[in-house]
């Protein structure tokens, strides 16, 4: 229950801060250097393996492009934030024999990806309308 409670966090505070900073491309300052891959793996325990999951969403959610555009945001946002929870899936499948939990494990894993198709696609559909603003773009908005 924990766990759930730091992704929500997490998306929250990532979430805040897209709203203070609405027509940034990005949260990080340039030439930051992303974390390595999720990769589950029993070489780790599965605190390690949920912190690693934690830090690449993170850092995923915070390079999201975004346009200013809300829907945009969301979407571009939710999908690392729903790899996230994939890849805590796969970590407890990874150490954990209960056939609940690994259950719960598969589900999240197959819904999760479902809902990043989807979004991937609403991405698609929209993409003309929600590119990313250019300096002259929010010159002009800033005058609106």
């Amino acid at each position: 229950m924990k766990n759930l409670y730091l992704i929500a966090a997490c998306f929250l505070s990532a979430a805040c801060a897209a709203q203070d900073m609405p027509h940034a491309h990005q949260h990080l300052p340039a030439g930051s250097a992303p974390p390595a891959a999720f990769l589950a793996s029993s070489a780790k325990p599965y605190a390690a393996l949920a912190a690693d999951a934690m830090a690449v969403m993170d850092d995923g959610m915070r390079r999201a492009p975004m346009t200013g555009e809300p829907g945009h945001d969301f979407v571009t946002m939710m999908i690392p934030h729903h790899q996230g929870a994939i890849d805590m899936a796969k970590a407890i499948l990874v150490h954990s024999t209960d056939p609940e939990l690994r259950n719960l494990a598969q589900g999240i894993i197959a819904e999760q990806q479902n809902e990043i198709n989807v979004m991937r696609a609403w991405l698609q559909r929209h993409q003309g309308s929600t590119a990313p603003l250019t300096s002259t773009d929010k010159d002009t908005h800033a005058h609106h």
